[in-house]
């Protein structure tokens, strides 16, 4: 089934109702220093300050924040020092507590936004550590002068009560799919260095990345969402595409299996004790088997024949190491990947694969991984394509339902 993207993806409270309510409260908090601000929702006018969209996945939570940098006379005294105050906590800091990161690298400049040009900042918790984010949100006045915050996600269900009693904050919920494409097609169009390609991804010394012109305008080519699950779509047109597929073993089942067989307890620390192992003494290879390759359905001697095949062996299972595990878990969960994602391009007749989604954060050896499969089992038809901004399509999407009501 074909879906088609409407003009406002906000599926129980639409854009258009959302515009036209309005209401005051008086506030005072800690952020603001005492001064009363009026907490108007969106006036038909222009929504007020701060604007977010947010993506709560099952792993993490992504949210984006947008900063204007251009003059407007409309704001009052009150909401300007209000902005103020929250955008210098946001962006003199680059963690929030223990858990939440703002990836200023990805910082995105000369952004237009419901007509406004600004600056885009980009933020990251684990969604486990919900409450603390909340707590830390009302402390500082981020939801002030804003009554209802556009979200995606799983958790834009499961945590809504929490928003409502914690924030006073009503989340007008978006499809997932939909903010995805919308905040994808959007980077792509505003970022001229977003997108990118392995070189020689099996020559460790000449192996680099480069830049890809990514013609947004032409279709069709391949989504594979890779979050806690996977979600490979077919996009067709700016405001239609199709799911074509999906596994439930992503990047959620690699942390939770590497936790398991190492010890680790963060996904950083995952892909860096994969970085440091070697999946060969787990997995059995083809030449383990065949004592070389394969060669009549050209099969490679190195090509992995079972993963975690070495560990039927108590001898094998003595050999391995935490960083050894760690790595075979990566190869199974990407190889698991690229093969589906192979498939669905075959059967699509598609030779455009992007990558995006935070399991490939931090994650160059999935990346390679990737690259190598698609180009090696198509010939050197099919391209895997990665996108700098990764994880954060969904929350951009979001933030754009704003842009629906208010572009030229």
């Amino acid at each position: 089934m074909v879906l088609t993207m409407g003009p406002y993806t906000c599926k129980e409270c639409s854009a258009l109702q959302i515009m036209e309510q309005s209401h005051t409260t008086v506030i005072s908090n800690s952020l603001t220093n005492g001064i009363s601000i009026r907490k108007s929702h969106f006036n038909g006018i222009i929504p007020p300050m701060p604007w977010f969209g947010m993506d709560i996945g099952g792993t993490l939570s992504k949210l984006v924040f947008f900063e204007p940098k251009d003059a407007i006379s409309e704001k009052t005294e009150d909401e300007t020092q209000l902005m103020s105050n929250v955008t210098k906590y946001l962006t003199k800091n680059s963690a929030y507590g223990k858990s939440g990161h703002r990836d200023a690298h990805q910082q995105m400049d000369n952004v237009k936004i419901c007509n406004r040009i600004g600056t885009l900042h980009f933020i990251r918790f684990p969604t486990s550590e919900m409450n603390n984010f909340l707590e830390l949100a009302k402390r500082k006045g981020m939801a002030a002068s804003v009554s209802t915050v556009c979200a995606t996600g799983g958790g834009a269900f499961k945590f809504e009560e929490n928003f409502k009693n914690e924030l006073n904050l009503k989340l007008c919920k978006c499809d997932e799919l939909d903010s995805l494409i919308r905040g994808l097609l959007f980077t792509v169009a505003s970022n001229n260095n977003e997108c990118y390609f392995w070189s020689q991804c099996t020559e460790d010394e000449q192996c680099s990345t480069q830049e890809y012109t990514f013609q947004y305008n032409k279709y069709p080519f391949i989504v594979v969402n890779i979050g806690s699950g996977v979600s490979v779509l077919a996009v067709y047109g700016p405001n239609n595409y199709k799911r074509i597929s999906g596994t439930s073993i992503g990047g959620g089942t690699f942390l939770g299996l590497c936790s398991l067989l190492t010890g680790c307890n963060t996904f950083e620390e995952a892909i860096e004790l994969a970085a440091n192992g070697d999946n060969t003494k787990v997995d059995k290879l083809v030449r383990d088997i065949y004592g070389g390759s394969y060669s009549r359905f050209g099969l490679p001697g190195e090509l992995v024949a079972s993963s975690f095949g070495h560990m039927n062996s108590k001898e094998k299972r003595a050999q391995v190491s935490r960083e050894d595990l760690a790595r075979a878990t990566l190869v199974t969960i990407t190889n698991n990947i690229a093969s589906i994602a192979r498939m669905c391009a075959l059967n699509e007749r598609i030779d455009r694969v992007c990558f995006v989604g935070n399991f490939l954060r931090v994650n160059p050896i999935s990346m390679k991984l990737l690259s190598h499969a698609m180009d090696y089992w198509s010939n050197g038809s099919q391209k895997a394509i990665f996108l700098n901004h990764e994880g954060y399509f969904g929350a951009i999407g979001c933030l754009l339902s704003f842009d629906e009501r208010y572009k030229d």
